[in-house]
C-alpha cells in the first residue's frame, strides 16, 4: 500500500452533511422510512399537480418523445412500483435474495400489470393506453401506501426486511428527480414542491493533488446499497490531480465563444457525428442575449451565472472542452477516491449541484450479482458512461459516495455537467 500523504485542510462547505443524511437513509429503520415516505409522497403528488397546472390537460397530452414520459402514466407506474415489490410480492421478506419471479398476489386495481410494468410496457406504447384519470390514479397510490405502511409497521427491522421499503423509496426518489428533467424540457415551473431550478455557485476553485494509495471503492454490505454498487473492493489509486469544483459556466463558454464547437480535432468521432447530426453549435437551452449568454430556465430566460457549475451538457461536450483545456475527465474511481477522502480530510471538494460524467463506462463490479428489479442496471451495462453523483434536483438523501448513475453519452436533458483531471 503506497503511503497515503496528507494534503492540506480548507473548508468542505456541504458535502460532509450531504453524505451522513444518505448514509442514515440507506440504513433507515422503520420510523425514519415511514415519515420520508409520507413526505416524499406530498412532494410528489405537489409535483403532478404542476403538470396539471402548466399543462392544462391533466398531465397527460404531450407528444411523444423519447426523453419524456407521459406524467400520469409515471404516477401511475409509482404506485405499481410500490405494490409490485411490497403488497404483492409474498417474498418482501427475503430482501435482495428474494426470487423476483415468484408469483404475485392481485393488484387493488384491474390490468395494473399491463398498464404500469415498465419493464414490459414499451415507451411508445404508453401513449396509447386507456390511462385511468387523474383521480383514480390518486386513489390507487392512497390505497397501495396504506397497504405499505401497514407492512412496515408490522414487519421486522433487519435490512433483508426493510430492503424494498428502502428501494420503493428511493426509486420514488428518481421519479421526483426525473420529473424536473422533464419540466425543463417542457419549459414550465412545477412550483414550490421542486427541490430546485438551477444550481448554485461553488465555493471552491482550483485542482486538488490527490495523493496515491489503496482505496475503496464501492457500496456498503450494512444497510441498503443498489446492486450496481455491490462487491466493493479495495484498489491501488495512482496519485492524481482534480478539479475542486465542477467546471464552470465561465470557464465553459470560453470554450464555445473560442470556436470549440467548430474544431473537428477536439471532438471524437462519436462526438462529432453527435454534433454534425443535431446541428449543435453550443449548449442545449443557451442563447446570445442582448446582455450576453442566456439560459432557459424551467420556461425563463435568465443571464447566464459565469460561476455556477455548467449544466445540461453530454459527454461528447464535456470530452471535447477536456481535450481543449488539455485534461481529461476523471475516471468513476478517481472521483469516488476525491470523494471519500475529502470527507474524512475535511477538503473542499464540492459536489451534487450537477451529475458529473466520467471516462468510465458503466459495468458491474467483480462480483456483480443482480438484484430482484432485474432491469435497473443488467440490461444498461452496454458502453454508456458513469455519472457521479446527483444534481440540484436529487433529494439530499440520495446523495451517496458510491451511487453511480448511468446514461448515453448524448443525452442532454439530464442536469449534467463535469470536472476535469489530470495524471495517471
Amino acid at each position: 500500500m503506497n503511503e497515503v500523504i496528507p494534503v492540506r485542510n480548507m473548508r468542505n462547505p456541504c458535502d460532509t452533511k450531504t453524505s451522513k443524511r444518505a448514509e442514515a437513509m440507506r440504513k433507515a429503520g422503520p420510523a425514519e422510512l415511514e415519515a420520508a415516505l409520507t413526505r416524499g409522497r406530498t412532494q410528489l403528488l405537489s409535483l403532478f399537480d404542476g403538470f396539471e397546472r402548466g399543462l392544462g390537460l391533466d398531465g397527460i397530452r404531450i407528444a411523444q418523445e423519447t426523453e419524456v414520459n407521459l406524467p400520469l402514466w409515471e404516477l401511475g407506474h409509482i404506485g405499481w412500483f410500490e405494490e409490485f415489490w411490497l403488497s404483492r410480492n409474498t417474498e418482501r421478506r427475503g430482501g435482495s435474495a428474494c426470487d423476483p419471479f415468484a408469483l404475485r398476489s392481485t393488484s387493488v386495481i384491474r390490468r395494473a400489470d399491463a398498464l404500469y410494468d415498465s419493464s414490459n410496457v414499451a415507451h411508445g406504447l404508453r401513449w396509447q393506453l386507456a390511462l385511468p384519470d387523474p383521480a383514480a390514479t390518486k386513489n390507487y397510490l392512497a390505497e397501495v401506501r396504506e397497504a405499505t405502511l401497514a407492512l412496515l409497521r408490522d414487519g421486522g427491522t433487519s435490512d433483508a426486511d426493510l430492503y424494498f421499503f428502502r428501494l420503493m423509496l428511493f426509486h420514488e426518489y428518481m421519479h421526483r428527480e426525473a420529473w424536473h428533467f422533464m419540466a425543463q424540457h417542457l419549459g414550465i415551473d412545477l412550483g414550490p414542491a421542486m427541490t430546485g431550478r438551477a444550481p448554485r455557485s461553488a465555493g471552491a476553485t482550483g485542482s486538488w493533488d490527490v495523493p496515491g494509495g489503496v482505496r475503496r471503492v464501492g457500496g456498503d454490505d450494512a444497510g441498503f446499497a443498489f446492486d450496481n454498487e455491490m462487491c466493493a473492493a479495495n484498489i491501488k489509486m495512482p496519485a492524481f490531480s482534480i478539479d475542486r469544483a465542477p467546471v464552470s459556466w465561465g470557464a465553459f463558454l470560453a470554450f464555445v465563444d473560442g470556436g470549440g464547437y467548430a474544431d473537428d480535432a477536439i471532438w471524437t468521432q462519436a462526438g462529432r457525428d453527435w454534433r454534425r447530426h443535431n446541428g449543435v453549435a453550443h449548449p442545449r437551452h443557451l442563447r446570445r442575449g442582448p446582455g450576453g449568454w442566456e439560459r432557459s430556465q424551467f420556461g425563463q430566460w435568465v443571464p447566464i451565472d459565469p460561476s455556477a457549475p455548467a449544466v445540461q451538457l453530454t459527454a461528447h461536450e464535456a470530452e471535447a472542452w477536456c481535450r481543449w483545456a488539455g485534461r481529461r475527465l476523471p475516471t468513476e474511481a478517481e472521483w469516488e477516491t476525491a470523494a471519500r477522502l475529502a470527507i474524512e480530510q475535511s477538503e473542499a471538494f464540492e459536489w451534487g449541484e450537477v451529475w458529473e460524467w466520467t471516462a468510465s463506462q458503466f459495468a458491474p463490479y467483480p462480483g456483480f450479482i443482480p438484484h430482484p428489479y432485474r432491469d435497473y442496471s443488467q440490461p444498461w451495462f452496454d458502453g454508456r458512461p458513469v455519472l457521479r453523483e446527483g444534481s440540484f434536483a436529487t433529494v439530499q438523501h440520495m446523495k451517496h459516495p458510491s451511487y453511480r448513475n448511468f446514461f448515453p453519452a448524448d443525452r442532454s436533458d439530464v442536469f449534467a455537467g463535469f470536472r476535469s483531471c489530470a495524471g495517471h
